[in-house]
């Protein structure tokens, strides 16, 4: 059971933190975390807060993001608001630049779950849908309450090519597994709709189809390759 965020000392975040902060950097996080606690409860917007401030970097230890993180979320009722959430894309406009134009986007709408609910939430709920970040909630409700659809629209957008299709998306008939049965019957390579690019029209040959790391190696760069390299 995690800390709740008022519980958690200095002193946690100073063991959490490791050989890589100092006692007066945990200060600072400590801090930072309860000004943003104080300006606002709310989980999702303390996280947020946390975040935006950037008061954890990169180079601290996965420990120490762990502990603010799941004390942030310590009382978040899983089963009525669904997983607590990690990244919140920024609502502002962002500027894209192009040797074309200069077009004006928000973020959240160019993610790849942003792109799916523009596109299909005013089709699913009509005026009741509003944005990525409000309607949030609203599709994951949706995401569950009807598998059939909402999976076949996530098929459809990763590329998934069956070479024999599934008799259904999700068969709940046996009563045996309470999960119920995925895709049954499906055949599939799923490393062909991985690695080919003419199933799907955003897809080309230099999109990128494969990112990693050296293994153990974290002061390396991410490394990727497209589909023709």
């Amino acid at each position: 059971m995690a800390k709740r965020l008022g519980e958690v000392a200095l002193e946690d975040l100073y063991k959490a933190g490791g050989s890589t902060i100092s006692i007066e950097e945990a200060t600072h996080i400590y801090q930072a975390i309860a000004a943003s606690k104080a300006s606002d409860p709310d989980p999702r917007r303390v996280w947020k807060e946390v975040v935006s401030r950037r008061v954890l970097k990169p180079w601290h230890p996965h420990h120490l993001h762990q502990l603010v993180y799941y004390s942030v979320y310590a009382i978040w009722d899983v089963s009525i608001n669904g997983p607590p959430l990690y990244w919140f894309p920024s609502l502002h406009s962002l500027f894209l630049l192009s040797s074309f134009a200069i077009s004006v986007v928000d973020e959240s709408k160019i993610t790849n779950l942003g792109r799916i609910m523009e596109i299909h939430g005013p089709k699913l709920f009509g005026t009741s849908y509003k944005d990525p970040i409000e309607s949030f909630s609203l599709f994951l409700k949706f995401s569950v309450q009807h598998p059939e659809t909402y999976w076949s629209i996530v098929l459809e957008e990763l590329s998934v090519v069956f070479h024999k299709s599934p008799s259904c998306i999700l068969d709940n008939s046996n009563k045996l597994k309470p999960s119920g049965a995925w895709l049954p019957g499906a055949v599939l390579n799923i490393a062909e709709c991985c690695l080919l690019p003419s199933t799907h029209p955003t897809k080309e040959d230099n999109s990128c189809a494969l990112v990693w790391r050296e293994e153990g190696r974290d002061d390396l760069d991410v490394n990727r390759m497209t589909l023709i390299h």
